[in-house]
Formats: structure tokens, sequence, C-alpha cells
């Protein structure tokens, strides 16, 4: 016996291959496919729209085919009312639990259509007081009715103009690879797309590693803190402490001047760092009290802006202000969020993974990295706005900078 459903799609299906890898993900989870009806727009502008039948061999196996390309803004042509189960045991989803997206998403309840809050891709749905909104696993809890099943739940792709032309030319540069186009066009891009979400009021994320230190852009970084186009800060332990340990010492872990070795005893002056920190209680308190009077972390401090640190099993010491505890820090990403309207991800695959997990595909992104794998995995994975940008990030920093920062010298 087959189980069949009929979904559709709307959208630009065939010059950014959405339609073939729908059909690709449906044979891969073991089903098969009709394509009933596809309408292909005129002109350049205008959206397609399939409806395509999908087979499988049990129910359980067309759910997951439905959930799994809702990715790709497919859903159920006849949606139905969703169904809610209430959670078994603390941190476990029911067996049939619905699996979210980063997309807009909204659930068919008593006759209503209630919009998501929060949307963030591997989460359950919990509805509560006539509300529903994501949850991680971890944090449900036993007794949580919990959307269960493909019905009742639809989701739907960022528009492409969002707010203005600006933010469509974004996107349209975010399907070609930086390769084919100049850095300095990259960098005017990405400004140009600050600059609008700033005048929106959302607010500017950055997620950043050590090599933003490393590489020498401390100067611009603090520069474009002060500028106020950094609202909210993710970074590990080893961005903050090179960061503060240059402060402190006039150079970071390993960095003495262009014509020196390798700074002898570097561990130490890196540890020194550490404990100068935990000893003053925070790095709030080391700014506030004066000891700590340059760089990155003292321009957040001073202008009042949040800043996230999640550490892992490799870091030194770590600094007070570190998350030890993974889940603590997931949670505390989640509650910076709010108000992003962009974000930029400079050379830190761990924390750009972990950011990508946790936003909307709304949010426009920025990928920058010497890695060219490394940018393309990332854009695939965060928004469905993100622009990838393979270069220098002391480079990237210095022009990006000099372009937001009227006076900004590099």
């Amino acid at each position: 016996m087959r189980f069949h459903e009929q979904v559709e799609v709307h959208g630009h299906l065939m010059d950014t291959g959405v339609l073939a890898r729908v059909l690709d993900d449906v044979l891969a989870y073991g089903g098969d496919y009709r394509v009933d009806k596809i309408d292909l727009g005129r002109t350049h502008d205008d959206e397609s729209h399939a409806v395509i039948t999908v087979g499988a061999d049990s129910a359980s196996t067309l759910a997951r085919i439905l959930m799994r390309v809702q990715v790709h803004g497919v859903n159920k042509l006849v949606s139905g009312e969703a169904v809610t189960r209430p959670a078994e045991a603390d941190g476990v989803f029911p067996e049939d639990f619905y699996s979210t997206t980063n997309l807009e998403t909204v659930v068919h309840l008593g006759g209503q259509w209630v919009p998501v809050e929060h949307p963030e891709m591997d989460c359950g749905l919990i509805v509560s007081g006539g509300r529903v909104r994501t949850v991680p696993v971890a944090d449900v809890r036993a007794g949580d009715m919990i959307v269960c099943g493909a019905d009742g739940v639809k989701v739907v792709l960022p528009v492409a103009d969002h707010s203005t032309r600006l933010h469509g030319e974004f996107a349209s540069m975010s399907f070609s690879s930086s390769a084919a186009r100049p850095q300095a066009v990259l960098v005017k891009t990405v400004a140009r797309q600050i600059r609008e979400i700033k005048a929106e009021g959302y607010q500017v994320l950055w997620v950043a590693g050590r090599a933003v230190v490393s590489t020498g852009a401390s100067r611009a970084m603090t520069a474009l803190v002060e500028a106020g186009f950094v609202d909210v800060l993710f970074g590990g332990n080893a961005l903050a402490t090179l960061d503060l340990e240059r402060a402190l010492f006039g150079n970071s872990f390993g960095l003495g001047s262009p014509h020196s070795r390798r700074v002898q005893r570097g561990n130490e002056q890196h540890i020194r760092t550490v404990n100068t920190i935990r000893r003053a209680g925070s790095i709030r308190a080391a700014v506030e009290s004066g000891l700590v009077t340059e760089g990155i972390m003292h321009a957040m401090v001073k202008a009042g802006k949040s800043f996230v640190l999640v550490g892992s099993v490799r870091d030194d010491g770590p600094l007070p202000d570190v998350h030890t505890d993974i889940l603590a820090g997931q949670r505390a990403m989640r509650a910076a969020l709010r108000g992003v309207g962009f974000t930029v991800m400079v050379a830190t695959t761990l924390h750009s993974v972990a950011t990508g997990n946790i936003l909307p595909a709304s949010v426009p992104v920025a990928c920058v990295d010497m890695n060219p794998s490394t940018v393309t995995g990332l854009t695939d994975r965060t928004s469905a706005h993100a622009l990838g940008v393979v270069a220098d990030a002391g480079l990237f920093l210095e022009q990006l900078a000099t372009e937001l920062v009227p006076d900004y010298r590099a």
C-alpha cells in the first residue's frame, strides 16, 4: 500500500534549482513523485508554481519527506489541522514531532493560522495559551504540547526585496561566488546593507573568531563598535582573551613585531591575561575599573553593547564571562537575537554554524573566511539571503571600517 500527498511550491524554481533539490530530497528519503502541474514565470521577476504528488510506502516515511521538503518552501496542498501530543519526559519530543525549519512558519489551530514565534531550525513546536513557539529538545518538559506530523503547518519563503531595492540587490548577489566579484564591490554591498538595517532600527550581529585579532584588525573592529555598527557580538574564549591580552600587554599570544620570531613564553602571557580578568571578576569590571583601556571588548562595554562568549574544551582559563555550559550558551545566544536584522560572520566556523542554526532564514548574512569551502558551507546552511566573501579577515575589516567610519584610516 502506498501513501500519497499533494504538495505545492512557489518561487524561482528553475533558476535557483529549488525544484531539483525538492525532487532529490524526495528520492533520498525513499519516496517517489509525480509532477502534476508546473507553471513557469514568463519574465525574470515572475515566480513559478508547481504541484507535485509525493508517495511513500508508510505514513511515517511520507510525513518525514513532507517535513524535509519544507526547507525549500514546499507545503501540503490541503494542510488540515495541526496535531499536538504531550511530551512524555523532560528533554524528549514525541516520536513523530514536527521538526522545524528556520523559515517563517504558521500553524493551523482551531481554524486559525497562528504564526510561530522566533523561527529556528531543528527544534520542535510547543503550543501554549493559543501561541506557538520553537523549543529545542533539551528545553522541552514532560506534558508540553508538541506539534506532531506535517498536518496544519506551512512555511513561507522570505520575500526577495524585504524592504528596499538594496536588499534585493544583496539577495541577488547571494547566488554568485565571491570569487567572481572584486572584494571592494562585496565590501561596499555589505556596508550598504549594514547602513540600511541600522536606518530601519534593526541591530547588527557580529560572529567573530580569533583571526579578527591575529590578523591585526582589532583597531578596525573597535572603530566599527564605536561608530555604532556592532550591536551584538558572538564569539569564544580565544577572541576575547587575545583582544584583552593585546590591551594589557601590547601584543597577543604568538604575535610580536613583523620582524620578530614567535613571542617566547606566549602561553604565560595568555594565561596571565585570563587570571587578571578573573581577579577583576568580569570583562565589564576590568573595563570599568580602568584596568582595560582599549580594544574590542573595551569598546563593547563602553558602548553598552551585548556580547555572548561560549567556550569549548580547548579553552585556556576560561575568562569568567565565557559560558562553559553549552546549553546555557545557546540560550544566551537565542536571547540576544531579538531585534537583529543583519549578521556578519568573520573567520569562525564553529560559532558561525551555531549562530546559523538559531537564526531565522529572513535575516541576511555575510560570511567572510579565507577558506572557500567554509564560506560555501555557511552560506548554504544559514540565511535565504547569504553572501559569501572569500577574503582575509583583517583586510576585509579594514576595508569595511574605511567604508563605514568616515574618519577611519587603515
